[in-house]
């Protein structure tokens, strides 16, 4: 095994064993154990995090002086923002909202955000901002594992949340390819930049970082929000 097949071996272990597919919420929501109440808050919650993605892409952009990485990053924010309104992760987002029954005014607004969950996606913006490009992108990494839980994510929600508008699930199945190819894209980044084992290990702890922004985001919103025992999917 090469350094850099046993770097990358490294980095989904450690994401892997920490990612928030993990989280005792992700776990229930999989096995069609929320309650409408409880969809509809992590929906709201995570609309949060999701506006933060092109505001810390946004930063790593201004990291680099090269201008074809900048071209290749700058994807990310379209894929985001849109390239006009009504498209884009964020417009999808909103319209999953709708789907699960929220107003879509009221997630925009972001006044119903839990302090918790700012503080998570607001650590992830301050990471991005103040390590350098490399550990940045390195933080970006969850996406290794993303296309497995989108696709674990959107099968659980058809089976067991027959009350969501499946039309609105349009965000999950788009992120299914682009996680893919933006992990790609950053894994070879990562290993064309981390040259040495000191390097290597500060973009492992750049994971791990983010994925416990992540699990952060899942406490607020369990802790808020825990359910009845009688809550089940087909509220």
């Amino acid at each position: 095994m090469t350094i850099e097949d046993d770097f990358v071996a490294r980095l989904r272990a450690e994401g892997e064993k920490r990612y928030h597919d993990r989280h005792p919420f992700h776990v229930k929501m999989h096995a069609g154990e929320l309650s409408r109440e409880q969809i509809q808050a992590w929906v709201r919650n995570r609309f949060y995090y999701q506006t933060r993605i092109p505001i810390k892409d946004a930063i790593i952009l201004s990291k680099s002086e090269d201008p074809a990485f900048r071209r290749r990053w700058m994807r990310r924010i379209v894929d985001h923002d849109g390239a006009q309104d009504g498209e884009g992760g964020l417009a999808q987002w909103l319209r999953l909202a709708k789907g699960v029954g929220l107003d879509v005014e009221e997630v925009k607004s972001l006044r119903g955000v839990l302090p918790g969950v700012r503080f998570a996606c607001d650590a992830y913006v301050t990471l991005v901002r103040e390590r350098p490009l490399l550990e940045a992108v390195a933080s970006s990494l969850t996406e290794f594992f993303s296309p497995d839980i989108m696709s674990r994510r959107i099968a659980a929600w058809e089976k067991h949340y027959p009350w969501v508008d499946g039309e609105t699930l349009a965000y999950f199945r788009g992120r299914v390819t682009r996680a893919k190819e933006d992990s790609r894209e950053a894994v070879d980044y990562v290993l064309a930049h981390a040259t040495t084992p000191e390097l290597r290990e500060r973009c492992i702890d750049a994971l791990i970082t983010k994925t416990q922004i992540l699990w952060a985001l899942l406490d607020a919103v369990s802790l808020a929000h825990p359910g009845r025992p009688d809550a089940g999917a087909k509220e």
